[in-house]
Formats: C-alpha cells, structure tokens, sequence
C-alpha cells in the first residue's frame, strides 16, 4: 500500500531531524497563480485554493485559509488528517507555538516565504529553519516539470511606454535612494518593465523569471533561454541581458559592497539572505515596480475601456441565455461557466479567463471563491440565486464581472430582495465616492458595509482589488480593505468594487464592478479629489432589489448606469438579445 503524502513527508523530515515544516501555497515568486510543478500544498493536503498554508507536526497537522476558502478547505481536506483552521482567527505561528516541542526545528523553504511572512514565525519564538532544499521534492515522485512556454512581446500599442522609458524611471528611484541595484521576484513587475507577455501559469500572461535592475537601468533577466525566442531577444533590446536560472547565484555574489533593494512582503526571503551571505547591503523597499504598473497610463486606460466594451457584449449574450435557460432547470453550474466561456472565446482578441469562473448556484454561491467540480456539479434549479462571478484576459486588457441572478420563474422572496439591495447600496456608495488624494483602501472599505452593517450583517472579504492591464486580475499595492496597504489610491489605478452577503447553506449575493481611479473636478476644492469611473457595462438584477428602500440618488445612479449600458452594448448584440437587455435596463420606476 503506498504511503500518503503526509506520512511520506514526515518520514523524510524525521531523516533530516525536522519536528516540523511548513507548507505554504507559493512557488519562487509568491504568486497566487503557480505553476502545476509547485502546486505542493494541493499536493498534499487536497486543498486547492489559492491562499493556504499547512504546518506538518510529528503528531499533528493544521491546514490555514481565510474567510473565501473555509468551506472549500472542509470539503477537499480529510479532517482526520489535518485541523482545519482559518489563517486570521488562529495564525499557524501562534498554533505552532502551542503544539510543537520546546525548540522544536522547524524547516522552511526560503523560496517560498518573504521576510515578512518569516519574521512572524521568530518573533514567536520559534526556532526556524531554513533549507536548502524542500523536503517534499523529495518525495513527490510524480511531480509535474517546470513550464517552458515561450515570452512574447508586448506591443506599445497596448504596452502604451516603452521598456527603455520605464527602466529609465525606475533608475531614477534607484538612485535617489542611494541604491545600486533592485531585485525583482514578481513576474508580473517584470512583465510590466519589459513589456513582455507569457503562459507559465494559469489565467495570468507572464513568463517565471527574474530580474536584476541596475542604477544606470541595466537588466538582468533571469530566465530558461530557450524562453526567449529570436523575435523577443529583439524585442528586448540592448539593454537587457538574458542569462540562465543557473547564473542568478553568481550574479548575487557580484552584488557584493553593493546597495540593493528586496521587497520583505513579497519577494523570497532567499535574496536577502544569499545578499547578505555574499556581502551586499539589502535595503527593505517595496517593489518598485508595483506603484508606476498600478496607474495605467492613458493607451492602458483606454485600452481598459475598449475590453471591457468587447467584454460586456459576452456577458450580455450570456445573460440573456440565462434568462432563458435558468426557470427550465437544464443547466447546471459547469454548462452555464461553460457557455459564458463559449460567449467570450466567439471574441477575436480573448485570451483566455482571467480566473477560473466561480459559477455557483443556491448554496454554493455561500462559498466565497467556490470552484465547481464534476463532484460537486449541480443543476440551477428555478427559483434559487445563481451567482457568477467570472473575468476575461484581452491584450488591452483585463476583466472581472461578478453578478448575481434570480432564476425564476417565480418572484424572489423579500427577504432576500432585503440583502441584495443592501449589497446595491454598498455598491453604488463605493462608485460614486468622491475622496481627497491620500486616501487609501482602508478608509473606503466602510462605505460598502454601511448599509448591511444597519441590519447586523457583514461579508468576510476585502470590497476592493487592484486589476492589471494584460497581467493579473488581483494587483497590488492598493486593495479597498480593512487590511490594506497603507498606500494612497491614485489615478490611473483599477479597482474592483464587490460587496456581498453570504448565508451558509443556502446563498451567495456579490455584485461586482471594475472602477478606474480619476481625478474629480471639483472646482472650490483646495486640494486634488479623486473619483471613479466605472468601467465594467452588464445589467443587475432587477427582480433582486427593493426599489422603496433605496434613496433617490441610489435610484438615479442605476437608472443611469443602466442607460449607459443599453446605450453602449445594445448595438453589438442581435435583436432577441436587445429587447432583452432593453427591459433588464428599464428604469426602477
């Protein structure tokens, strides 16, 4: 009989006098996507989110996710093996603290962890480990290999600054700061600063590599050269020199005396250490590339907008078949994911989904970030809440729609009318915010909950990511949280607006739009505004709201976006879908 997973890493741990280990869900670059060969924490628990952490003990082992996952943690993780635990409420470092060993050894990957993450677990007083390899590739035998698809360019016509422009910019960061050189772990940074796309890992177009940004704005890309194709050796440029994975050791060596720049949050540990060990100075600083790539200039703005027009045609298409298909009962959550799919790929610039569509009807939709199966497939019935929340990736852009759907033919009950229009009103006070430059993420996130907050309900998400432009659907450094960042919104920047409402067993409600951060002309203001511009174009559920609980204004904001909607997508759908689309964008009356 073979071993499972956990008792073949415990055996290896043992044989290199480990206590413990920990497992978080990462790879190199401490994305949220990765790539099939460093799904290790999928590999040995189940678990298939993309947040979690597990700590194996000699006589224990806990399973860490945050309020999107719990469900889906219960469901795929087999509880006589592993405690399953949510990350806030019992952090694996005060866990580990009271269940392993006094001076227990506890290994760690120093790849897969940032200074941050790291520092948590030795301000606990625990004695951490590092190691130079990871005991689990060790023992998984039949571990995928590492992607091998090919970087391309990235044209300026949707790139809208050259890499020469943006490498001259983040020299001049450099320097200003006295340091020499900044190492960056984040593909998507990279992506962004050579205006280069890839396919290295799921929903997300950038090529796994690294990169070493010089002073005078000199690069050194690290990555496989096979990767680089002659027409993106071109593309790049001079100024860029490609070398193998192999050579970023040596090149971290040649840093010595030398000031360089490592993100603690986000970048491995590893760099901080090897440039410690080889001599150089690390100065702790965010990625620089992280500020200039979230404020989209304007070719990337209106390349935004362009998407998500194309992009608003689909979902159109696709909810007009809802409503159609929904009260029959026919379909189930994969034939409904599967037809919007079917909608967005008849589009010639479509990419790809921007994230695996979260397609979940009556209870399911109560699992925050639930992720269909052939198991768990089941029909939409009549008369249930139907909620997809699904993204696209286009050249000139990236999308994320959340909506959710009363499927009929009967009416909706009030109750429910009651939560859904306290999630509209979240909604529409988060859109038609009006805030002064410096404000960050935190200080909106309660304009979305003040209406559910009245009735003592509330949703255990941010309101608010940052989106890329042809990167990734979830961007940093800005969120609209109670956790976020402390760093200011600012023009240019992508944020989705989603509040929900969530009960267990029986539904899920989200409605989510992307807003574009822009200035707002207030003409008595003393100081700079911002405001947003909603750029996402799909009809809300009607059926779902209470007109009466909703103010004017909330009214006339809805009645207008549901204008522009009609107005805008009408003309690029057939005539069935325009009648359609004219009566779901009636006015609230």
């Amino acid at each position: 009989m073979n071993q499972s997973p956990l008792a073949a890493l415990r055996q290896e741990l043992l044989r290199q006098g480990l206590d413990g280990f920990i497992v978080p869900r990462a790879d190199e670059h401490l994305g949220e996507y990765v790539p099939a060969s460093a799904e290790r924490l999928a590999w040995l628990t189940g678990f298939t989110g993309s947040a979690g952490l597990a700590v194996v003990l000699g006589d224990t082992a806990a399973v860490f996710t945050d309020g999107r996952y719990v469900l889906q943690l219960a469901e795929q993780t087999d509880a006589t093996q592993w405690r399953q635990l949510h990350l806030t409420e019992d952090p694996p470092p005060t866990w580990l603290t009271r269940n392993a060993p006094g001076n227990a050894r506890i290994g760690y990957d120093p790849l897969l962890i940032g200074q941050d993450s790291l520092t948590r677990y030795t301000e606990a007083g625990l004695n951490m480990v590092a190691l130079e390899h990871n005991p689990i590739d060790a023992v998984w035998t039949d571990r995928p290999a590492p992607p091998a698809a090919a970087a391309e360019p990235h044209p300026l016509n949707y790139a809208g600054q050259t890499s020469e422009a943006k490498r001259a910019g983040l020299a001049t960061v450099l320097r200003d700061a006295n340091q020499d050189a900044a190492v960056l772990t984040d593909p998507a940074s990279i992506a962004w600063l050579l205006n280069i796309r890839g396919a290295d890992v799921p929903f997300t177009p950038f090529a796994l590599a690294f990169a070493i940004v010089h002073s005078g704005g000199e690069t050194d890309l690290f990555i496989d050269p096979v990767k680089i194709p002659p027409d993106t050796r071109v593309w790049l440029g001079n100024g860029v020199s490609i070398r193998d994975r192999a050579a970023l050791l040596p090149a971290i060596g040649a840093l010595r005396g030398k000031t360089v720049r490592v993100d603690p949050a986000g970048s491995p540990v590893w760099f901080a250490q090897q440039l410690s060990m080889a001599g150089a100075t690390v100065a702790s600083g965010s990625d620089p590339c992280l500020l200039p790539k979230a404020c989209k200039n304007a070719v990337e703005q209106q390349g935004a907008r362009a998407a998500h027009l194309r992009d608003a045609a689909a979902v159109c298409r696709f909810l007009h078949w809802l409503s159609v298909e929904a009260p029959t009962g026919r379909q189930t959550e994969m034939s409904a994911a599967a037809a919007l799919l079917g909608f967005r790929r008849q589009i010639d610039s479509f990419r790809g989904e921007s994230f695996p569509a979260i397609s979940g009807a009556g209870e399911h939709g109560a699992i925050i970030h639930y992720r269909v199966t052939p198991e768990s497939n089941r029909p939409i019935a009549p008369n249930e809440v139907y909620l997809i929340d699904s993204g696209a990736q286009y050249p000139d852009g990236t999308t994320d729609i959340t909506r959710t759907v009363w499927t009929g033919p009967g009416d909706p009950p009030d109750s429910l009318r009651d939560r859904v229009t306290r999630v509209m009103q979240g909604h529409i006070a988060l859109a038609t915010a009006i805030f002064p430059q410096g404000v960050g993420g935190s200080h909106l996130d309660s304009l979305a909950r003040f209406a559910l907050w009245q009735a003592g309900l509330d949703y255990d998400h941010g309101t608010g990511h940052g989106v890329g432009s042809y990167l990734s659907v979830h961007e940093g450094p800005v969120s609209i949280s109670r956790l976020a960042r402390p760093v200011p919104i600012a023009a240019g920047m992508i944020l989705s607006n989603e509040p929900g409402y969530y009960l267990p067993g029986h539904y899920g409600i989200r409605l989510e739009n992307l807003l574009l951060v822009q200035p707002a002309a207030l003409p008595d203001a003393l100081k700079p505004f911002l405001c947003f511009e909603t750029l996402t174009l799909a009809p809300f559920d009607r059926r779902l709201l209470n007109p009466a609980m909703m103010t004017p204004a909330e009214r006339g904001w809805l009645d207008r976006y549901h204008a522009m909607v009609l107005n805008r997508v009408g003309p690029a759908l057939g005539q069935a879908e325009r009648d359609w689309l004219a009566t779901a964008c009636a006015p609230l009356g």
